[in-house]
């Protein structure tokens, strides 16, 4: 990677670069889901200057901020650095309540379901969370299905932790819409 690439990709600003220097190989299990799906955009997540996971962000059509939770999309991280997944689930839970007030019962459900998806990762462990026309999502580990969920409020909460105009990160939302925010 270039000297130049790697201190975009450092400062969120990955999908800012021409096509040609940020073609990814399209993750494996969109292959068979989406053939034709594109990035439309890449970030780095840092917390504290440490990174955290490279973010990628897929779909089989064009795709815009305004109208995310309406298409089917793709959110590949790969990490960058040993994590367990229970801290996983929990700081999921807390950046979606974010976006709205979650309920006591729904809280527990849907940290429940998340302990029960996310492994707990390594660097070069690759997790890829694909949302299905705001019904439902699928996520794979290192490329193998992990789990599947059915519940549209959780899976339009979970997606919306990058995606939603709320996100604790509006430069990698920025930056995963392609700079088109």
């Amino acid at each position: 990677m270039s000297m130049h690439r790697r201190a975009l990709l450092t400062l969120g600003l990955g999908s800012l670069l021409p096509p040609v220097a940020q073609a990814l190989d399209r993750p494996a299990e969109l292959q068979s889901v989406w053939p034709q799906a594109q990035l439309i955009g890449s970030g780095r997540m840092r917390f504290l200057g440490l990174s955290i996971y490279d973010a990628h962000l897929w779909a089989p059509a064009p795709l815009s901020a305004a109208d995310w939770s309406e298409r089917p999309l793709a959110i590949e991280l790969v990490y960058t650095r040993s994590l367990q997944g229970a801290q996983i689930a929990e700081r999921s839970l807390d950046e979606m309540r974010r976006q709205l007030n979650i309920g006591s019962a729904d809280a527990e459900r849907w940290l429940a379901t998340m302990k029960a998806t996310f492994p707990d990762v390594r660097d070069g462990d690759r997790l890829t969370g694909i949302y299905r026309l705001g019904d439902s999502a699928r996520f794979y580990w290192n490329g193998g299905l992990r789990k599947t969920w059915s519940d549209a409020a959780l899976a339009k909460h979970f997606f919306g932790i990058w995606l939603s105009p709320q996100t604790s990160e509006p430069s990698l939302r920025e930056a995963l819409f392609g700079g088109r925010v």
